[in-house]
């Protein structure tokens, strides 16, 4: 009995240990017993479809629906045999969410309307049974095929004549846009979606919109977080900020799709592009000046200034409007943090000239106005335009009527072994006009070039000026040649006796005015007969003397821009405005002497027509020799 107890109590005990192991292990094999019977259902019922319909199964497996089954998208193709259609449910169905956004899109609607563009769901992301996420690159929904799905609409211009969309060529502009090239790379960079959004595309005037105006830089703030918090404190910012449609956003400046990094020279934010293209838009707007209170003269000023021209030309490393005020963190000049406000313009100019605000003043900025100038560049560009004005008046009275009277009593021209041989200019003087002319003509072109670099004969200068600043050392090197012939010049008087007395004659005298009185009264008819001219007349001394004056005058002030740092180093700002204005009237009032006089002496003159050879053989056209009295015993 005893024995019968303790094993009895023995058995309980192990009983009550050892039950609950037993019944979890019938749990687990039920568990195992019921999926096992399921995966061979469900496989049963996979065999079933695919005996009727042809399936890539391992695709199915690799789609975004891999994980689910026939009957779950096709229910009632449970009996067998199923009737003919069994329709699958709409995506809406598992994708309530996503069904709702898309209902309120533009896609939406149009497909609501029975548009037969719109395709729904299918139409981005393909139809069947192998839809793939958006993260493989297969999918049509990738980074890098997004263009492609989209422009196969986007690309119609009856769609956007129909729906009035005003782009141009969108799929086109954005594949050579920055950020394409940036995913084709491999790269993560913005795709249609990353700006315009998945299912809730809204027209860009719609206030809900991604790209709406005001959602713009918040848009492009998801990838340039930092760039974009620069530009919502900017006065821009600010503006957009306030509901101000006329404040540029990032789209103003960059580019929609075609959106191209700096370096670029077909971009909007190339830097010489910037103020005639970007800012310009804008700032040179006269309705929208008026409607802001900005100054209008903010433009045209930075255009005439030397910044301005250089820019216009196509140097690049000349400043402009944003090397001033700053990308994206631009503000007003009264803000202390402003690049351009008056405590911080030492540091903003001295990148480019350094000791701005120390050694040398800084003066007006972006002034048209010439009571705005130092003094002295008023009077001065005064003086030159009324010298300009009587000298090329005088000029031309002159030289027509000599033509007038000549061509009415044409010159008897001897034969040339007629007319004894005398040299007119000496090696060395031939020379140093041969330098002189040829540095005289590139010097002209190159300089104007600057100031006028949108006309035609400008362009050749300008093909790499991008990289190399060609029409700058071009205009420097036959400065150079210039100097050289004056060099040569004084070389040759300095060795040559002759030649000191032969330019001992250009000095004026009282004599001159005695021919001039002569030629005169010859031009209105009282004498018949052209009176005879000294070996060296008033007409040679004027240009000898013009050309001394000039290339002085030049030289000078040539050097004063070139070397502009030093000139601003050791003296006023003013002076660089005062060389500037001398440099380019001397141009003009030497150019314009040398078409007006010297090319009517040595061409169109009719004694000497087609051309006085002196240049070339030393020895003037016989016309030429005839018209003179004979030299001085010592005159070449």
């Amino acid at each position: 009995m005893k024995r019968w107890r303790v094993s009895e109590e023995a058995s309980c005990a192990r009983a009550s240990s050892g039950w609950p192991v037993a019944w979890r292990s019938v749990q687990c094999f039920s568990i195992v017993v019921g999926v096992a019977f399921l995966i061979v259902h469900v496989a049963a019922a996979q065999e079933d479809c695919l005996e009727c319909h042809e399936v890539d199964v391992d695709r199915v497996a690799e789609s975004v629906h891999g994980f689910l089954e026939c009957l779950d998208c096709h229910p009632g193709g449970e009996e067998l045999p199923h009737p003919d259609e069994i329709h699958g449910k709409e995506c809406m169905t598992c994708h309530e969410e996503t069904a709702e956004e898309y209902s309120r899109s533009v896609h939406g609607i149009m497909q609501q309307n029975g548009d037969p563009l719109v395709k729904g769901c299918e139409g981005c992301h393909g139809r069947g049974h192998e839809l793939l996420s958006t993260a493989d690159p297969e999918s049509p929904t990738h980074p890098l095929r997004q263009p492609e799905v989209c422009g196969s609409c986007h690309s119609k211009a009856e769609l956007a004549a129909r729906e009035t969309i005003h782009l141009v060529q969108p799929l086109e502009n954005y594949t050579a846009s920055i950020h394409s090239r940036a995913l084709q790379r491999g790269e993560d960079a913005a795709s249609c979606s990353d700006c315009h959004g998945s299912h809730l595309i809204l027209r860009s005037s719609d206030p809900q919109s991604s790209v709406h105006h005001e959602h713009i830089s918040g848009t492009c703030s998801s990838c340039h977080a930092e760039i974009a918090t620069q530009y919502g404190r900017s006065v821009h910012g600010l503006a957009a900020a306030q509901g101000v449609r006329e404040s540029p956003v990032c789209t103003d400046c960059h580019g929609e799709h075609r959106i191209l990094e700096p370096t670029r020279p077909d971009s909007p934010v190339y830097p010489t592009n910037i103020p005639k293209i970007t800012c310009e838009r804008c700032h040179a707007d006269v309705r929208l000046n008026e409607k802001y209170g900005l100054s209008a003269e903010k433009v045209p000023s930075y255009e005439e200034s030397f910044h301005g021209l250089a820019g216009r030309f196509g140097i690049t490393k000349v400043a402009n409007c944003a090397s001033c005020h700053g990308v994206h963190d631009i503000l007003p000049s009264s803000d202390p943090r402003a690049h351009t406000n008056p405590q911080n313009l030492d540091e903003t100019c001295g990148q480019c000239h350094p000791g701005a605000g120390e050694r040398f003043a800084i003066g007006p900025v972006h002034v048209l106005d010439t009571e705005a100038e130092h003094w002295t560049v008023s009077l001065v560009r005064t003086l030159y335009i009324w010298t300009i004005v009587g000298v090329i008046a005088f000029m031309l009275f002159h030289n027509s009527f000599d033509m007038l009277r000549k061509m009415q009593h044409p010159p008897v021209r001897p034969l040339k072994s007629d007319v004894p041989g005398r040299v007119r200019m000496s090696v060395g003087f031939r020379l140093a006009h041969a330098l002189m002319a040829g540095s005289f003509v590139v010097l002209t072109y190159s300089g104007f070039a600057l100031t006028y670099p949108e006309a035609w004969w400008a362009i050749p200068l300008q093909a790499w000026e991008d990289q190399y600043d060609i029409r700058g050392w071009v205009h420097r090197i036959a400065a150079l040649v210039m100097l050289v012939s004056a060099l040569v010049h004084v070389v040759h008087l300095a060795i040559d006796r002759r030649a000191r007395a032969c330019v001992w004659r250009f000095v004026p005298r009282l004599s001159d005015f005695r021919e001039l009185k002569e030629r005169t009264a010859f031009y209105f008819g009282k004498s018949q007969e052209p009176p005879k001219s000294p070996w060296v007349g008033y007409p040679e001394k004027m240009e000898y003397g013009g050309v001394v004056w000039g290339t002085i005058v030049m030289t000078v002030t040539g050097f004063a821009l070139w070397y502009e740092s030093f000139v601003l180093r050791w003296f006023p700002s003013w002076v660089m405005d005062l060389s500037t204005t001398i440099h380019f009237w001397e141009a003009v009032l030497a150019g314009l002497s040398i078409l007006v006089w010297h090319l009517y002496t040595v061409i169109f003159d009719p004694v000497v027509y087609p051309m006085d050879p002196a240049w070339l053989t030393g020895r003037s056209a016989p016309g030429r020799e005839q018209e003179r009295l004979a030299p001085d015993e010592g005159e070449l």
